[in-house]
C-alpha cells in the first residue's frame, strides 16, 4: 500500500480507502449483487465526526459517512455498537474483533478509547448521540450547498479542452464573487476536485484560489495546486489540469512536478500538508516554562521531529511550504550559509523525498526550520532564559 501512494503521489490512507472499495466493487460484481453493505454503527459515526474535527474539516468532512453512497450501504448506523453486539450474543450470532482495533497508535483507535470515554465522563454522557446527530446535521447542510455549488458552477463555469488532452475549466469571477462565501468555496472545491482526480484538496488551497479571484495576493497572477495550475487571466479563473491518466506518473520527457504549497502557521497551531503527508505544530514556551517530554527529548538531541526556537524572532505568524529554487540557510554548526538542494544532498535525502520536507519560515520567508533536519543558526536557542517556540513534526494520520 505504501508503495502504492508512493506511485500515485497520495497519502496512504487515500490509497488504502481506494483500493477497499476496489475490492467491495470486486466483490459485489462476482456476488452479481446490487449493493455491499457495511457494518458501521452510530458510535463509529460519532468517532468519524470527532476525528475530523480534530483535524479540521468543513461541513463535508463534518457529514461523516453517508447511510448510502452508491452501491455501499450502511444499514446500521442508526443502531449502538453495544446494543448491535447484544443482539447477536442474544442470538448465537459469531461476529469477529478486529484485534487492530487495540492499537491504539491509530487515531481513530484513541478517539474510541481515550477520548471520546473521556468527553463521557467530565462532560456529556450522551456524547455519541450528539455527535451522530451533529453528523446528520452536517451532511443535510452539506447536500443542499453541494446542489446549490452544482447549480452555480453550470451557470459560471465553462468546461475546455487544451492540446494533449489537458483538463481546463475556465470560471466567471464576477458572478462567482457575487456568490456567498460559503458557496464560493463549495464551487471552487468542487471544481479544483475535478481537475485533481485523486489528489486532496484542503482548505488552504481554496483559501489561495480566493485570494486570487479577489485579487488580494499582492501581484500574483497564477498558483500551484494540487495537479492543477490556476491563474487569474482577465475576468477569469483559469486552471489547467494534466491530462486523465497522467496523474501520479511524470510527464513524458519530462521531470515531474512537485505540488508546490505553503500554509500558514499561528502560534500556537497546527497545519495539515495533505501534499506531503505531514502534520506541523508550533506551540510557544514563555519564559521559565517547562519543557514537556518532547522539548527534553529534543535537548537530548533523540528526536529530529522536535524543534526549539527563538520566540522573539517570531513575530506575526509563521508559514510551513516545500522547498523553492535558491532556497539557502545556515545550518547549525556551520559557519555560513547553504543551499538547502547541497543539503539534501550531503544528508542523502532522496530527490523523491525533498519535495515533501516542510519547510518552516518566518514572515520573510527565511528558512526558520527544515523539518526533521535542522534549524537555522539565527532562530538557535543560546539562552535558558529565553521564551521558546516549540516546532513538531508528525506524520498525518499517524501518533507521532
Amino acid at each position: 500500500m505504501a508503495a502504492r501512494a508512493r506511485r500515485e503521489r497520495r497519502s496512504i490512507e487515500d490509497a488504502a480507502r481506494t483500493a477497499r472499495y476496489e475490492f467491495f466493487e470486486r466483490a459485489r460484481t462476482t456476488a452479481n449483487a446490487d449493493v455491499v453493505a457495511l457494518g458501521h454503527t452510530r458510535d463509529d459515526q460519532a468517532e468519524t465526526f470527532l476525528l475530523r474535527l480534530v483535524r479540521g474539516a468543513g461541513p463535508r468532512g463534518l457529514a461523516g459517512m453517508h447511510p448510502r453512497n452508491g452501491p455501499i450501504v450502511r444499514p446500521l448506523l442508526g443502531c449502538r455498537r453495544q446494543d448491535l453486539r447484544t443482539w447477536l450474543v442474544a442470538r448465537s450470532l459469531p461476529f469477529v474483533e478486529d484485534e487492530s482495533n487495540d492499537d491504539v497508535s491509530i487515531p481513530r483507535n484513541r478517539v474510541r478509547a481515550e477520548l471520546l470515554p473521556l468527553i463521557e465522563r467530565q462532560f456529556n454522557p450522551g456524547i455519541v448521540d450528539v455527535l451522530a446527530d451533529e453528523a446528520e446535521i452536517a451532511r443535510e447542510a452539506w447536500q443542499w450547498m453541494d446542489r446549490a455549488a452544482a447549480d452555480l458552477a453550470a451557470r459560471l463555469v465553462r468546461p475546455s479542452s487544451a492540446p494533449g488532452g489537458e483538463l481546463v475549466r475556465e470560471i466567471d469571477v464576477a458572478g462567482l464573487s457575487a456568490a456567498p462565501l460559503a458557496l464560493r468555496r463549495a464551487l471552487l472545491w468542487r471544481v479544483m476536485s475535478e481537475v485533481a482526480g485523486h489528489r486532496p484538496v484542503a482548505f488552504g488551497h481554496v483559501e489561495a484560489a480566493i485570494r486570487l479571484s479577489s485579487g488580494d495576493a499582492r501581484g500574483v497572477d497564477g498558483i500551484d495546486l494540487p495537479g492543477q495550475r490556476l491563474n487569474r487571466i482577465g475576468p477569469r479563473l483559469v486552471l489547467r489540469g494534466r491530462p486523465p491518466g497522467t496523474i501520479g506518473r511524470p510527464a513524458p520527457q519530462a521531470k515531474e512536478a512537485a505540488d508546490v504549497f505553503r500554509y500558514p502557521l499561528s502560534i500556537p497551531g497546527e497545519v495539515a500538508l495533505p501534499e506531503a503527508g505531514w502534520i506541523v505544530s508550533a506551540e510557544a514556551l514563555g519564559v521559565g516554562g517547562d519543557l514537556d517530554e518532547a522539548g527534553a527529548t529534543l535537548c537530548s538531541g533523540r528526536d529530529s521531529r522536535v524543534a526549539l526556537i527563538r520566540s522573539d524572532l517570531c513575530h506575526g505568524s509563521l508559514a510551513v511550504r516545500n522547498r523553492r529554487p535558491g532556497d539557502r540557510f545556515r545550518p547549525v554548526g556551520l559557519a555560513g550559509r547553504k543551499k538547502l538542494q547541497d543539503f539534501f544532498v550531503d544528508l542523502k535525502v532522496s530527490r523523491g523525498q525533498r519535495d515533501n520536507v516542510p519547510v518552516v519560515v518566518d514572515q520573510h520567508d527565511r528558512i526558520v526550520w527544515v523539518a526533521g533536519y535542522g534549524i537555522d543558526e539565527v532562530f538557535r536557542v543560546t539562552d535558558p532564559a529565553q521564551a521558546v517556540v516549540i516546532l513538531k513534526l508528525k506524520a498525518l494520520g499517524g501518533s507521532d
